[in-house]
């Protein structure tokens, strides 16, 4: 079944945490010992007696005791479609965080308070959606009830917002007028605004298209694992196990081998303990070549029609994650999917302010939580798309050399 990642985003006092058990709850997602704790630990209740908010209070108690990046994910399906939501705090001291759950994610849900309209907040996390590349932008315009389900009030703020997609060049942005305490629009539509003739935000989510065309038209198999396993019964079987990251493969179908640049032919296609003709994206797999050729961990699979980037310099957008500040000429690790290469900051070029997008020339380290312009250096070429082309391909991670955390993440231009 298709699966849909989304974030959700929005000020303190948005309704984020609502919304999120409102989906939960009327798309009845949430089992029964779950609402009998519900249900006792509610203080601010609904109709139906319950806090829908303290779902994700689990979350809010860990950023208290000082996680470090408390994306929390909540799962849920439907007929149509099964859903993972990123639960990423928003405040401008956990942009890391914001960015971390955003990444992965192909709609960001934007909560605006109806009393409050477009605040700085809102333009914070869509300047992050547009800094992201982010395909559909949903505006969830909440708290309907408290200005009397007014149409006019939705189209000054649908107005206001309108202008701030353009700046920032946000396309496929979608509005809905709902209430997350009261369920209005949320699952199905709301009597209280029989002006609003779209859909509801659930019907919406399940049927949204988020697929990026690139998926289909350039094929990507990364190997995670030679499998060699030199038995009397297969002492000649050599296969190559990974996941499809986009695209189709076939029996058949000429390869370019990466970072080598070796020509060859697929021989044989295995999934799930079977032969089969053909895989495609999403699937794990083990890919039989024509020829003995050096392939390790990392090494990408490619057709030769379209081919990535082999570069052993790259430019990117960082996420700086860790006390210790980023300096010029720091030595790291970058883990790109399957592959771990070291790498060189050469140069790190501008900030960029996650309020305005604006270029800051760097006067000094760079410390958390800033986002920043750099050009590195990795010891062996990097197999790679721009970040634009493909999400998949085009991000990675920095780690520290010496303690192994993480701490930035990627984005290759």
């Amino acid at each position: 079944m298709d699966i849909l990642r989304f974030i959700t985003a929005g000020s303190v006092d948005d309704g984020k945490s609502t919304l999120i058990g409102r989906l939960l709850y009327d798309s009845k997602n949430i089992l029964v010992d779950q609402l009998e704790a519900l249900e006792k630990q509610s203080k601010n209740k609904n109709e139906n007696g319950i806090d829908l908010a303290i779902l994700t209070d689990g979350l809010r108690a860990e950023r208290e005791q000082g996680i470090t990046i408390d994306v929390a994910y909540r799962y849920f399906s439907m007929p149509k479609r099964k859903f993972i939501i990123a639960d990423a705090p928003g405040h401008i001291q956990y942009t890391r965080n914001m960015i971390t759950g955003a990444s992965n994610s192909q709609l960001i849900v934007i909560l605006i308070d109806a009393r409050q309209g477009v605040i700085e907040q809102t333009r914070r996390h869509s300047i992050i959606a547009s800094l992201l590349k982010m395909k559909n932008v949903v505006v969830a315009i909440n708290k309907m009830d408290l200005v009397g389900y007014s149409q006019d009030v939705f189209n000054d703020i649908k107005i206001q917002y309108d202008e701030v997609a353009q700046k920032l060049g946000l396309e496929n942005v979608s509005y809905f007028p709902i209430s997350a305490f009261y369920g209005d629009n949320i699952v199905s539509k709301s009597e209280n605004m029989s002006w609003y003739e779209g859909p509801s935000l659930l019907d919406f989510l399940e049927t949204v298209d988020v697929h990026n065309q690139d998926e289909f038209e350039h094929p990507r198999f990364q190997v995670q694992y030679v499998i060699r396993p030199q038995t009397d019964d297969l002492h000649d079987y050599r296969g190559y196990a990974g996941e499809v990251i986009s695209g189709i493969y076939r029996k058949g179908d000429e390869l370019t081998v990466l970072p080598q640049n070796i020509r060859t032919k697929i021989s044989r296609i295995e999934t799930g303990g079977k032969e089969v003709d053909s895989i495609f994206a999403g699937q794990p797999a083990v890919i039989h070549i024509e020829d003995d050729i050096d392939i390790s961990r990392g090494d990408f699979l490619v057709k030769p029609e379209s081919e990535p980037k082999v570069e052993n310099e790259i430019e990117a957008i960082v996420c700086w994650l860790d006390k210790k500040e980023l300096t010029e000429g720091g030595k790291y690790f970058i883990q790109h999917k399957s592959k771990l290469l070291k790498a060189l900051v050469k140069e790190i070029e501008y900030k960029i302010d996650v309020n305005t997008l604006e270029k800051i020339p760097v006067t000094e380290n760079i410390r958390l939580n800033e986002v920043v312009k750099i050009r590195m250096k990795t010891a062996s070429p990097l197999v790679f798309d721009s970040f634009d082309k493909s999400r998949s391909t085009g991000n990675a991670i920095l780690i520290d050399e010496t303690s192994n955390s993480t701490v930035g993440a990627v984005m290759i231009l």
